[in-house]
């Protein structure tokens, strides 16, 4: 390839009468090369193609994906075209997101220069790091508002994750999610490591709260507060909460239920998380190869802490409760009503604002779309449906219905024109006739 420098120089060479051969010694390079770039065969400072441009049937959707979301990841979009039949390493398709420029720059978020940090030590099976990751703009089907909220909890060592949704970050929902993660893990570390959140220890002195320190010990763990702002202290849980909001979060699609995100998440955690390739001491191997060789306690039963979730009541008398719906006096149809769930328990309550329990059930199994039917509230409900029924058919939106004789009296007696119906037939008030004529002049 021939800069502009040196194509400029060849077409000067050449209209001073010297041989291509003479051109080419002079500027070092092929007499084949010379000639194209004289002949106008060749663009100065564009490399010709080895052979078929293989990559160009992907570089549309790359720059279209990297023009919706100038900060997705590569190994995000990688992901994606993957499915689309990219057979390539993920090497390569960097380079090409590289040559070919299809990441668009932005000057509003241009990293500033990071800071210092030390490199810790994490032995097998010793440390468990937690923490909160706020997830913006959920399906607006979720009915979570502006935000949803994900509990990670990551093995230290191996740096295998696991991840749960959540509606609130309350302590009985951070417990729940604790016990999920950690059976998902396959057991429990020495050491559970915490920033400084509420639920578990009092965020301005870092010592652990005495509700949670009942938790700690239901476990068997010892209780880590890291120091005010040392988010580092905690990297590899905060790169696993990187990780999903960058990899799995941002490519949730709009249409996607609560239980079918978790779904979603759980698969993602196998197919990506634990087939990672990690180096650690010496040894190079997956991040699930890795966990197996950490020792891990198994866990105890889940902790007994109340989960208290409002719900509102359908018209068909149900409420919802992770992926299925439970039962209750139709008199409470479109009221607010709290599921109560003892964790462990086989049983949930549901309770009216006043404290009153009005119904019990059996729990199904999370995200298995069942619907849990009480034989009265059946009877009930089908009782108070045939008595709200009606045998009148609804009036129709474009029926054509003129003013009755009422509406036409009531009319003439506003204007004046009092009409009269007896025996004899109809009469008029004339003096109404006298009254308008008088109003109105007269031609002379």
């Amino acid at each position: 390839m021939l800069t502009q420098e040196d194509d400029v120089d060849a077409h000067a060479l050449r209209k001073r009468g010297w041989s291509i051969s003479a051109i080419a010694r002079h500027l070092d390079h092929d007499r084949k090369t010379i000639r194209a770039y004289l002949n106008d065969g060749r663009v100065a400072g564009v490399r010709a193609p080895a052979g078929d441009d293989w990559f160009a049937r992907f570089d549309v959707y790359c720059r279209e994906r990297l023009a919706e979301d100038p900060h997705l990841w590569a190994m995000t979009l990688f992901d994606e075209v993957v499915l689309l039949g990219f057979d390539r390493s993920y090497p390569t398709l960097t380079r090409q997101l590289r040559l070919r420029g299809l990441r668009p720059h932005c000057e509003a978020c241009t990293s500033t220069a990071g800071r210092a940090v030390a490199i810790i030590e994490h032995p097998p099976g010793v440390e468990t790091q937690w923490d909160w990751v706020d997830l913006p703009d959920p399906p607006a089907s979720w009915g979570w508002g502006t935000q949803a909220s994900l509990f990670v909890g990551a093995l230290a060592h191996s740096g295998r994750w696991r991840g749960v949704l959540a509606e609130s970050k309350d302590q009985a929902h951070t417990i729940d999610a604790l016990d999920q993660i950690t059976r998902a893990l396959g057991g429990v570390t020495h050491v559970w490591r915490f920033d400084r959140m509420a639920t578990v220890c009092l965020p301005a002195t870092g010592r652990v709260t005495p509700s949670f320190a009942g938790v700690a010990k239901h476990y068997g763990v010892s209780v880590a507060i890291c120091p005010a702002r040392r988010g580092n202290r905690k990297g590899v849980v905060e790169k696993a909460n990187h990780t999903a909001a960058q990899r799995w979060w941002r490519t949730l699609p709009d249409d996607i239920s609560i239980e079918d995100s978790q779904v979603s998440l759980d698969a993602f955690c196998v197919r990506v998380v634990d087939a990672r390739r990690r180096v650690i001491d010496g040894r190079r191997d997956t991040v699930v190869a890795h966990a197996s060789a950490e020792r891990l306690m198994l866990p105890p039963a889940p902790f007994p802490a109340t989960l208290i979730v409002a719900r509102q009541v359908t018209a068909q008398a149900l409420v919802a409760f992770r992926g299925n719906r439970y039962s209750t006096p139709p008199e409470l149809v479109s009221n607010i009503v709290n599921v109560i769930w003892r964790l462990g328990s086989p049983m949930i309550d549901i309770v009216t604002s006043s404290g009153i329990v009005i119904a019990r059930h059996h729990r199904a199994a999370d995200g298995a779309g069942a619907v849990i039917r009480d034989n009265v509230h059946i009877t009930a409900l089908d009782l108070a449906a045939m008595t709200a029924a009606t045998s009148l058919a609804p009036h129709r939106r474009k029926q054509r219905i003129p003013p009755g004789p009422a509406a036409l009296t009531a009319a003439a007696v506003i204007t004046g024109t009092v009409t009269t119906v007896g025996a004899a037939g109809t009469v008029t008030d004339l003096a109404a006739y006298a009254r308008a004529a008088n109003g109105r002049n007269t031609l002379t």
